[in-house]
This record gives C-alpha cells, sequence and structure tokens, in this order.
C-alpha cells in the first residue's frame, strides 16, 4: 500500500512546531511556501507542472522579483527566468519532462537587501525509472565468496555495562564485534529488554548514517527494547564510541577531511573496497543477534537510514534470515549514473576528480543498492523525500522500483534529507504488526 503526504501546507505547519523546522531556518523571520499544482507533486511525462510560490516575511506576504532556474534531479540549470511577487504569490511553470525523473525548481528572492533561497523538485512518471547501474554477472557468486570467507572465522565479540544507557526497563551494553580475519571490527550498543525471556525478543540490526562519527541516535530509540524489541545500533569503522570527540575530529581529518572519504578507498579494485568488510560485516551482526538467548528464532529486522537506509536493504539482500526491512532515502544506490550525466546517489563520486574511471565503476557495480535490491525476499518499507538533494529522489525511485519483495512505502515530498520523529516511530509500529509469530 503506498501512503503520500500531499498537502503541503500542513506539512509545513508541522514542520514550523516546536522548533522543528527543518526546511525552513530555526528561528527565521521568513518562509517559502511551494505548491504544485498536483496535489502529490508528481505528474505523467509531458504533463506540465505549475507551481504556486509564496514568500513571507514576519508572516507577512512580501513582494519581491524572484530569480529561478530550473534543472533536473541534481543536475545542472538549465532553464532560468524570473517571475513577480505580487502581495507575496507568483506563479511558474516549470515546463514537462521527456522522460520519467524529476525537476528541481530553484528560487531566489531579493528582499530587504538580502537574497533567501528555497527550492521544489516534482516527479514526472517516477515509478518508470529504472537504474542505469547493471548488474555483473558474477554479482552473486562475488558476495557468496565473501560471506562463506567471513563465516569460517567464528564469532568474536566483548560485551561490556553500558550504564549511560541502561534504565529500570533496559538493559544496554557495549559490544566490540570482530567481523572477520583481517582483523577488522565494529562497536556496537546492545539494548535488551530488561527481563527478557529466552526465546522472546525479535531482533533489530540498525547501522549507521556515513561519516566518521560517534554511534548516533541511541537514546532516541529507546521506544524499541522499551516494547520488547533488542536493537544493535552499530558504527562501521571499528572506533570506540568512548573516544573524545577531539579524536574522532582528527580521524575524520585523515579521511581528507570529509566524511565520505573512506567511501573511496580502494574504489579501484572491488576486493580492495572499503565497504567490502562492511557488507560482510552486516551478516557478522546477524550472527550475533540471532546468537542471544533472548531471540524469538523467527524473526529479524535490518532498519537505517541514508547509509543506513543502504546498508539495511544490503544486508536484507545478503542474509535469507531477515523477515523485515526498513530504509528511509538510501544512500549507495545507482551511484555510477553520475557517468552518464544522469542523477546519481550517495556519495556524488562526481564531486571528486578521478573518481569515474573504468575500474572505479566496475567497482560500484558490486556495492550499489540497486542490484542489492533484486534480491531482497524480505517485505521492506521504505521511505523518502523529493526535496532530498544528499539521496536524491531518482535514486531512492531507482531503488524502489527494482524492489520484488512485498513492499510499502511512505513518500514525503516536502522532506529534505531526514524523516519525522513521527515517522521514526511509525515505523517500529510497521515492524510489530509484520512479525511472524
Amino acid at each position: 500500500m503506498k501512503k503520500t503526504i500531499i498537502t503541503a501546507l500542513l506539512a509545513i505547519m508541522a514542520l514550523a512546531h516546536a522548533g522543528a523546522a527543518k526546511n525552513y531556518p530555526e528561528n527565521s523571520d521568513y518562509l517559502w511556501v511551494t505548491v504544485p499544482d498536483h496535489d502529490n507533486w508528481t505528474y505523467k511525462v509531458g504533463e506540465e507542472a505549475i507551481i504556486d510560490v509564496q514568500f513571507y516575511k514576519y508572516g507577512i506576504p512580501r513582494d519581491a522579483t524572484i530569480e529561478y532556474s530550473i534543472g533536473g534531479d541534481c543536475l545542472p540549470d538549465d532553464t532560468h527566468g524570473k517571475a513577480t511577487m505580487k502581495r507575496g504569490k507568483a506563479t511558474i511553470n516549470m515546463g514537462t519532462s521527456r522522460k520519467p525523473g524529476f525537476r528541481d525548481l530553484r528560487l531566489t528572492a531579493n528582499v530587504d537587501g538580502k537574497k533567501y533561497t528555497h527550492h521544489v523538485k516534482v516527479g514526472f512518471s517516477p515509478d518508470k525509472i529504472r537504474p542505469y547501474t547493471a548488474e555483473p554477472a558474477d554479482f552473486t557468486e562475488f558476495w557468496q565468496s565473501n560471506l562463506s570467507r567471513a563465516a569460517a572465522f567464528p564469532l568474536k565479540y566483548t560485551r561490556e555495562p553500558a550504564p549511560e544507557y541502561t534504565t529500570d526497563r533496559v538493559e544496554a551494553w557495549l559490544i566490540k564485534l570482530q567481523t572477520d580475519r583481517e582483523g577488522h571490527s565494529l562497536y556496537a550498543y546492545l539494548l535488551v529488554p530488561r527481563g527478557a525471556k529466552p526465546g522472546s525478543c525479535p531482533v533489530v540490526l540498525t547501522p549507521p548514517g556515513a561519516g566518521v562519527k560517534r554511534i548516533k541516535r541511541v537514546a532516541e530509540g529507546m521506544y524499541y527494547p522499551e516494547n520488547g524489541v533488542i536493537r544493535l545500533v552499530t558504527e562501521i569503522h571499528g572506533l570506540d564510541p568512548r573516544l573524545p570527540e577531539t579524536t574522532f575530529d582528527d580521524i575524520r581529518a585523515a579521511f581528507d577531511g570529509r566524511v565520505k572519504g573512506y567511501l573511496y578507498q580502494g574504489l579501484d579494485n572491488r576486493d580492495n573496497y572499503y565497504m567490502r568488510h562492511v557488507y560482510t560485516g552486516l551478516v557478522r551482526c546477524i550472527d550475533l543477534l540471532t546468537s542471544l538467548p533472548e531471540w524469538d528464532g523467527r524473526n529479524v529486522i535490518t532498519q537505517g537510514g541514508s547509509q543506513g537506509g543502504a546498508l539495511a536493504i544490503i544486508a536484507a539482500a545478503l542474509d535469507t534470515r531477515v523477515t523485515l526491512c526498513v530504509a528511509n532515502h538510501p544512500a549507495l544506490s545507482d551511484m555510477a549514473a553520475a557517468a552518464a550525466g544522469l542523477t546519481g546517489g550517495y556519495p556524488h563520486f562526481t564531486e571528486k576528480d578521478g573518481m569515474l574511471t573504468p575500474e572505479k565503476l566496475e567497482t560500484m557495480a558490486y556495492y550499489d543498492v540497486a542490484n542489492f535490491a533484486r534480491h531482497v525476499k524480505a517485505t521492506t518499507f521504505m521511505t523518502w523525500g523529493y526535496n532530498d538533494n544528499t539521496c536524491p529522489p531518482t535514486t531512492s525511485y531507482a531503488v524502489w522500483n527494482t524492489l520484488a519483495c512485498p513492499k510499502e512505502c511512505l513518500v514525503t515530498p516536502i522532506n529534505e534529507h531526514w524523516t519525522s520523529a513521527a515517522t521514526d516511530r511509525a515505523q517500529l509500529d510497521w515492524i510489530l504488526s509484520k512479525l511472524k509469530k
């Protein structure tokens, strides 16, 4: 069942409430409102998209001349124009698209000597988007070989209490899991319902978003163990989350000062790429979870957003024990499309010179979520937004349209690269409703 948030004004009001206005600067005096003439922001190829644009300062409509440009999803502008606001309103015809995809209206208004910017994307027959990336002929064999090699190493981890996350309802543990014979490891927080009986709990693996950083959003997800679900919240670099933040700063700087630096490492060769041990490490995490006496023996769930959403899908494809998958705007999706001048997924390899060589493009195909999506059997829930420039909606649709498993989605057009707390909490409700009894 496909659900779509279609009322832009209601969404804006919800975003503005309680300082949660992530699409708009918090504590700001100004507000853009952009309302496509199709309520779901979606058109058929060949249909024109008309956008009602409104601008307010202090809640008062302001007249201004808008400069605008239009281009493909995360692609250069191909159209420019101006529009005049009267009583804070103007109408802009975005034209159409002759092929399935997204068009982005980028807006700039000069008001009181300052520039204010905004953008809105609309889709054209996005259900027909297909990935550019092709699956290598030996894709399955390559990953089966890697998984077999990892599985030959005995499950080995340490476990110590994590009092910072322990409550009267949750027992928390800090885990260090060695994932292979090569010495790779990862840290994770294991959250177990206090007093859980043997064989009573589903297990959820939550891999991280991109970056070299501490394990994030542990406390925000305590409602998982509080509702009887064991959760493993991981990082992927083998870095103790108790290290000082200055140490993480130094490590980030060592990866050329950009959080995506490790995603470039070893890309010339599929066997040397940094993410190889990360992908196989996901299965070792599931080995750990399914070894716990509290596991119910039936339900294994993967859940995450951005890079974590990518890893959730990848784990579901690699491990048939996964029964449910929840992925928010997955990264690492249709990455090589940029080589053809199309919309490519994060980490946007075109942003760094020399990243689209034949060798690197060949490696990307073995690590692309679109290729893993074909192999997912678990029932999957996905959510994404149209205004996302980090993990563009084009690449989310490339994954969604490739999934052949039972699936449901929540499309939230106004969202950029985030999900609301309400959406995050609803994902647990979805998981609980789908558990095998």
